[in-house]
């Protein structure tokens, strides 16, 4: 049988935009998103911990917060999955990660869909 480590698994965070706006207004636009990106990050370090060795991040933002909480200070690019968004192998403090970094910007309607027949 499979690990469940290798099981695709999706988090992400959002809501309807009335929702959205509700938050915002409650909390402010910038310490809602960084809410959700420190609670991100803390989830991708303890992934990393339990052995997960394959992420696919979107949003520039969240990407950098999960990237500064594994304390990555060398990525090496692999294949390209869409235009300006690799395959990258981190490595840092801890053991290395299979990385893809996807900014708002970049990336296909299928990214995720690509990204992981690439990897697998």
């Amino acid at each position: 049988t499979r690990s469940q480590k290798n099981w695709p698994l999706l988090i992400y965070t959002s809501a309807t935009p009335e929702d959205i706006s509700e938050t915002h207004g409650r909390l402010g636009r910038q310490a809602a998103c960084e809410l959700c990106e420190r609670f991100l990050a803390k989830l991708a370090l303890a992934l990393a911990e339990q052995g997960y060795g394959q992420m696919i991040i979107a949003g520039g933002e969240t990407s950098g917060a999960i990237v500064s909480a594994l304390e990555i200070d060398t990525l090496r690019i692999g294949p390209e999955i869409d235009p300006g968004v690799p395959w990258t192998l981190a490595s840092g403090k801890r053991p290395e990660i299979a990385l893809a970094l996807k900014s708002g910007n970049f990336g296909s309607e299928r990214f995720f869909l690509d990204a992981w027949k690439l990897f697998a």
